[in-house]
This record gives C-alpha cells, structure tokens and sequence, in this order.
C-alpha cells in the first residue's frame, strides 16, 4: 500500500479532490505545488502504486473529482492502473508525462484518460484541466439526479445520415457530460459506426445477441471498443453473418449497457422493427432523423403519426443537411407534414463531411457549423446550458491543440 505523503481534510462543496498518484517524488511534488497554487483544491498525495491492482478500490478509499497519475516511472503499469480506474467508476483520469509522443497520449486516451499533461506543466494548462474536471463533477451530479438515460436515433429512410448523427453525438455527450456513455450499433448485418469513428474493433452486437443467456456486465465490457474521446462502442459487425435477434436478447442487452453507462446511444438506422424492443421504450428520448424532401416527409409523417404521436417532447425531429435557402417546402408545410415543429437543423457542409468521412475523424472534433449543432444537441440531452460563445476547436487535451513543445518556450518580459 503506499504511503500518503499529504492528507488534506476531506474537501467540501465546491472543493476539487485530486489524488495524485506517481512513484517519482520529484515530479510528484512538482505537479503538487502546481496544483497547491489553485484555490479550492485538495490534494492527497501516493508515493506509488498499488502492489496489485485489486488493492486499487482499498487504495482510493475516498471518491475524488480527479485522479492524476505519473507515467514516467512505470508507464505499463501506469496503463493498467488508467484502464482500470476509467473502467470502474467515472472519476476523471489524468496522466502527465515528460515523454511528448503522441502515440503514447493516444494511447492513454483510449484506456481514458480524459487529459494528457506534459511537463513541465504550464499553468495554463493545469488551470484548463481543473476547469473541465469541475464542469464534469456537475454534470456528474446532475446525472445521477436524473438517472441512466438511453438515446435512439431512427431515420425516416436510408441515407438520411443517421450514423454520422448519432457517432458524433455520442462523442460530444462523452466529452461534454463526462459520464460513461456507450454508443451501440444495431445496424446489422453491417454497419458503419466504429468506421465513422475510425476504429476496428474485434467484436461486434451479433456477439451479444448470440451469447445474451450468458450476457453479463463483466462479458458485456469484454465485448466493446474504446475510442479516444473516452466513449465505448459496442459495434455492427464487419462482415455478413446470420443474426438471430428477438426482442428479448435486445432487451437484454439494453438492460446491461443501461447498467454499466450513465448514457447509451442506440444507432437504430431505419430499423422500425426494433420499435417493439426497449430501444423505444417510453422513457427513451427518441431522435428522428430526416431531411426536407417529398419522400422523406411522407415518410415521417407516416411513422410519426402511426407509432410515435404519442411521445411528446420525447420524440425530437432532428433536419439533416438543412439548406433553408434551397428548400422545395417552407417552414409551415414542413411542421404540417411532421406534425410539430423540427427541434434541432443540422446544416448542409459538404466541405467538412467529405473531409471528415475520408478521413474517418468524428465531425464534432473540429469547428464547423455541423459540429456546433451536434454538441448543442448533446449538452441538451444531458442538462448543460448551450454555451453562446463560438469555441475555437474541441480539444480535451490542451498540449496537442498546439505543437508539442521540444525545447521549453521562451518566459516573457
């Protein structure tokens, strides 16, 4: 067990608990005194790692807002120690190192860490950190006022954009909420998800469907892909297959995200006959997708009115690639035919979704009108205010938003 070399008072509200964890005492005390030069900040100090990582939970007895981890003595271990915290509870994780390679702050960013700090550390970038962890412990809060929820998008007819939809946002809410959110890919046999986000992952839905009288929290994270913005993603599988799906084995499975998430994501794609699963069940905020076009209006106008009249506010009708200049119908015959006016309009930007799909890079990590749109609609879904200001990009990890820095920069005066 390790030894506390400082042990604060436990904090009290509107105090950020930060247990610092780094065998190295030199730069173990280095990002204490940064963090010391914060008002509002405990800090609890561990000169090393657990000898096993079941001594983890013992070791971290207190529920801190933050835990930072030194990399540069044991980095493997250090990666166990990461991937274990981000898979057991949503305490913000972050790790600094004196290494710059950026295929090590990916690395870490997919066990999920939530910041990558490079030393020595920059104030500005320290007091960056501290901010978003403080943003993420409201969230939290909020959350667990509300409960689990669970998203469905569902589009009107095919090509309407549903999983580019439903990708982005579910990074968005991952990095906005700081909660644990999943992203489940019901496109079956194939879809493209994991692919819009850039990942491959070894197993798939049909895994659980096929297993679902063995399906238990423990197999069920077995069976998911990390992507580097900290969201997990249960992906459509890679190749044709025979999928035996009945209700009860998606039923299921939803009941077992639902347990191990804060938020799930269901990409529904156009499948209607899902609806009779708990992917629509009543208390899931449903997303129709659609565009303003003849044959997706009377589409929506169809299942609107047959399935889903009933919703409420919790049926949102989101327009994909929405040009109002260039529309064949104006605003009123557009609320006619959906029987309510559209919530959210996602604007047409060819530019940023050729680049964004060769590239397959999520279209909410850069600025672009889409990307506004879709983290407005994720702050919403989980009670964050939309934030007025246009920022200027989306990056969870302050020292790559700029060079890294190879020689120490310049003090000014």
């Amino acid at each position: 067990m390790p030894t506390i070399v400082q042990n604060p008072e436990s904090p009290g509200t509107g105090v950020l608990s930060v247990a610092l964890i780094d065998p190295d005492n030199q730069h173990r005390r280095e990002v204490a005194a940064a963090l010391a030069g914060f008002q509002g900040t405990s800090v609890r100090e561990y000169s090393s790692f657990p000898a096993d990582l079941d001594e983890l939970p013992q070791m971290l007895e207190q529920r801190y807002d933050a835990v930072m981890i030194g990399l540069d003595s044991d980095p493997e271990f250090a990666y166990d120690v990461v991937e274990t915290l981000c898979a057991s509870n949503s305490t913000t994780v972050m790790v600094y190192s004196t290494e710059t390679q950026l295929e090590m702050a990916v690395r870490f960013m997919r066990a999920g860490a939530r910041e990558f700090l490079i030393l020595p550390l920059l104030r500005a970038d320290i007091a960056g950190a501290l901010a978003r962890v403080s943003i993420r412990r409201s969230a939290t809060s909020r959350g667990k006022k509300g409960g689990r929820k669970l998203f469905t998008f569902l589009g009107v007819k095919g090509g309407c954009g549903v999983t580019t939809i439903a990708s982005n946002f579910s990074v968005a809410l991952a990095q906005e909420s700081g909660q644990r959110t999943l992203l489940i890919d019901f496109g079956l046999p194939l879809g493209d998800a994991a692919l819009n986000l850039g990942m491959v992952s070894q197993y798939s839905t049909t895994n659980a469907l096929q297993d679902c009288n063995r399906l238990d929290a423990n197999f069920f994270r077995s069976l998911l892909a990390k992507h580097s913005s900290g969201l997990s993603v249960l992906a459509a599988p890679g190749e044709f297959a025979p999928v035996n799906a009945p209700s009860d084995a998606v039923d299921k499975l939803l009941a077992v995200a639902r347990q191990c998430f804060d938020y799930v994501v269901v990409d529904a794609g156009t499948r209607i006959d899902l609806r009779t699963t708990a992917a629509f069940d009543d208390a899931a905020c449903l997303y129709l997708i659609a565009q303003v076009g003849v044959t997706e209006m009377r589409n929506a106008n169809r299942m609107i009115t047959q399935f889903f009249s009933a919703r409420g506010q919790k049926l949102q009708i989101v327009l994909n690639r929405y040009t109002p200049h260039a529309l064949l119908f104006d605003e009123k015959q557009i609320t006619k035919a959906l029987t309510r006016p559209a919530l959210w309009k996602i604007p047409d930007d060819f530019a940023t979704a050729q680049r964004t799909a060769s590239t397959a890079t999520p279209v909410v990590l850069q600025d672009s009108p889409i990307a506004r749109a879709i983290r407005q609609m994720a702050r919403t879904a989980c009670g964050l205010p939309v934030g007025p200001e246009k920022k200027k990009g989306f990056f969870l990890f302050r020292p790559f938003a700029k060079p890294l820095r190879e020689t120490p920069e310049p003090e000014s005066g």
